[in-house]
């Protein structure tokens, strides 16, 4: 199984990207909020997805994006392709909608009804770890910290919890960028 490539990124307008490591061309499926932030040497972490009829590889930026892919591929009707579609939402927006119980957010997400984003949540819930490491009664560390920067800007807490559940980003900086521009709107 590759677990891991390091490698001159050859075609990143489409997807799969091309990844050429020792003069071998990997085909890599990324969500597709990576794509545009490659650079033209990049290292994923690869989930390696074997069917009966190819074998497909799945690239991440970070270990913790890879182990939220996979968990999400333990959950009955979810395959890989709807697990990527639901990994271009962010590791961080993934697990609060996960603790906060946000079926909507996952019923977004195309190919991904009711029943599946419930069976999401109550299969990952349990998977992710008890209340205390989820931290489902109080924000995570990084949640406060959004909150935090954006009530500094002037912004209620109404307004804050509505553009976080409408938001994604795997990193602090992308989910307060993405909530200014919720807020930003008319």
């Amino acid at each position: 199984m590759i677990g891991l490539l390091t490698g001159t990124i050859s075609y990143k307008n489409t997807n799969p990207i091309t990844v050429l490591v020792g003069g071998v061309g990997y085909n890599v499926s990324v969500p597709d909020g990576l794509r545009g932030t490659l650079r033209d040497t990049e290292t994923l972490f690869i989930h390696t997805h074997v069917s009966d009829s190819e074998i497909s590889l799945y690239g991440f930026k970070t270990r913790e994006d890879l182990t939220l892919f996979e968990l999400l591929l333990t959950v009955s009707g979810i395959g890989p392709r709807t697990a990527l579609a639901i990994s271009d939402r962010g590791t961080i927006s993934i697990r609060r909608a996960i603790s906060e119980s946000d079926v909507q957010f996952f019923t977004m997400i195309p190919r991904l009804g009711k029943k599946n984003a419930q069976k999401i949540i109550i299969e990952l819930r349990t998977k992710l770890g008890s209340i205390t490491e989820l931290d489902l009664d109080a924000d995570s560390g990084e949640t406060k910290q959004i909150r935090a920067a954006l009530e500094s800007m002037g912004f209620a807490r109404g307004e804050i919890a509505d553009a976080l559940k409408n938001t994604k980003g795997n990193s602090v900086e992308e989910i307060i960028r993405e909530a200014l521009k919720f807020l930003g709107k008319p």
